[in-house]
C-alpha cells in the first residue's frame, strides 16, 4: 500500500487489491477517526478526506486481508432477464440464457464502490463463468435501470446515459433520487441480490 497527498487534508490510499481497499474502507467506516470528513472508495484506492494522519495510524497495524466482519444492509432488486445481450453473455460463456439467469440470480453481490453516473455501484461477486469483457464499440445510449455486467463486475444502470456493459436485463427500481435521503439506493458494503421476474 501507497499514501499519496491530495491538496491540504485528504490523501489517496493506492491498495494492492480490491479486496484489501474494501477491508481498509470498512476499518475506516467503522472507526471513524476523528477528523474524517468522507471516504471515497474506488477499485484499487480510497480517498480519505480529513483526519488523514488518524486514519494511517489505524490502519498501519490492521489486518487488510479481508474485511471486518458485520451487517450488512441488503437490497434485492427485481429484474426482467430480456436483455440485448442476454444470448451473446450465454454463448460466450457456453451456457443456456436460462443458466446465465440461474448464475446470476444465485450469487450474492456486495457493493464495494461507486462511480461513473450517481447511483452507480460496481458489483463484486459475479460467478466466474459470466465473466467477460466490454462490448467492443459501447452503445451511445442504455436506458436507466438496464442490468449489465462487464469484467468481475454487475451493476446497474442508474440513468440512460452511454455504456459498454452486456446487458442481461432491465429493472424498475430507482437507483438515485437527488430529493431522497439519501439519494442513492446503494452504499459501499451493502449486498445486493437479483430476482428474476416476468
Amino acid at each position: 500500500m501507497r499514501w499519496r497527498r491530495c491538496g491540504e487534508d485528504a490523501a489517496l490510499l493506492d491498495c494492492e487489491s480490491l479486496e484489501q481497499m474494501r477491508a481498509a474502507h470498512a476499518i475506516v467506516s467503522a472507526a471513524r477517526p476523528e477528523g474524517v470528513v468522507d471516504l471515497v472508495p474506488g477499485a484499487r484506492s480510497l480517498l480519505v478526506i480529513g483526519g488523514v494522519a488518524a486514519a494511517k495510524t489505524l490502519l498501519d497495524d490492521a489486518d487488510l486481508r479481508h474485511p471486518p466482519a458485520g451487517e450488512p444492509r441488503e437490497v434485492t432488486l427485481d429484474v426482467r432477464y430480456d436483455g440485448e445481450d442476454l444470448t451473446l453473455v450465454a454463448e460466450d460463456a457456453g451456457l443456456s440464457t436460462d443458466a446465465v439467469v440461474e448464475l446470476h440470480t444465485e450469487a450474492v453481490y456486495t457493493v464495494a464502490f461507486t462511480g461513473f453516473a450517481p447511483g452507480f455501484g460496481y458489483l463484486t461477486g459475479l460467478p466466474e463463468r459470466l465473466r467477460q469483457p466490454r462490448l467492443a464499440s459501447p452503445r451511445t445510449r442504455v436506458p436507466a435501470g438496464s442490468v449489465g455486467l462487464a469484467g468481475e463486475f454487475t451493476g446497474v444502470y442508474p440513468r440512460e446515459s452511454p455504456g459498454g456493459w452486456r446487458l442481461l436485463g432491465r429493472t424498475s427500481a430507482t437507483l438515485f433520487d437527488p430529493h431522497a435521503d439519501p439519494p442513492a439506493l446503494f452504499a459501499p458494503g451493502d449486498r445486493v441480490r437479483f430476482r428474476a421476474v416476468r
